[in-house]
């Protein structure tokens, strides 16, 4: 077994949790800059899509660099499922994603509803509904869609405006929360 594979895998839970502790106190004193964290700060996602009920709970940032393994699994579950494209997620989208997760003290994952779209998926998503952006960051690997069981949306947008690291929106009809890695902004509806 490689030390990467001991990261993804192995990693004590204890280990884990003193990191996710270390970045939430990191994220509340740098609120708008997530991803200024201290290089030897441990980061975890747990996140899970229910489209193709692949799931990943683990650490993805270790010693200054992100888990190259981690980060194409990553890739791979917030994939557009419709086209089966997928793309480099940008790693500060999965930065705020764990940033709120730990904030929120919950060990749940997300639930995937859109990460990655293609202009196709994006498109046909446009014709449907009025929410859905001409030059969405989607396309460029900088948003998602999430939930979390048992979570209010409410809480999580909450998280992801104390985080300040880019756009949170909230579609509490769908139940859903949009973080993108763009221009701090909320918006709900």
């Amino acid at each position: 077994m490689s030390s990467n594979d001991t990261l993804h895998s192995g990693l004590s839970r204890r280990a884990a949790l003193a990191g996710a502790m270390s970045f939430a106190v990191t994220a509340a004193v740098l609120p708008n800059r997530v991803w200024a964290a201290a290089p030897d700060t441990l980061r975890r996602i747990n996140i899970y899509s229910p489209r193709t009920d692949e799931r990943l709970d683990a650490i993805y940032y270790v010693r200054g660099r992100y888990v190259p393994e981690v980060m194409q699994d990553l890739n791979r579950i917030m994939r557009d499922v419709r086209a089966d494209e997928s793309r480099q997620m940008d790693p500060r989208l999965i930065d705020i994603l764990s940033a709120a997760q730990t904030l929120i003290g919950h060990d749940r994952p997300f639930s995937v509803i859109s990460g990655f779209r293609s202009q196709r998926t994006n498109d046909m998503l446009r014709k449907n509904s009025s929410g859905v952006a001409k030059k969405s960051y989607h396309l460029k690997g900088m948003a998602a869609d999430l939930r979390m069981e048992g979570v209010n949306v409410d809480l999580l947008q909450r998280a992801g405006k104390h985080i300040g690291g880019g756009g949170v929106g909230v579609y509490t009809r769908s139940n859903f929360v949009h973080f993108d890695t763009g221009p701090v902004r909320t918006w709900g509806s």
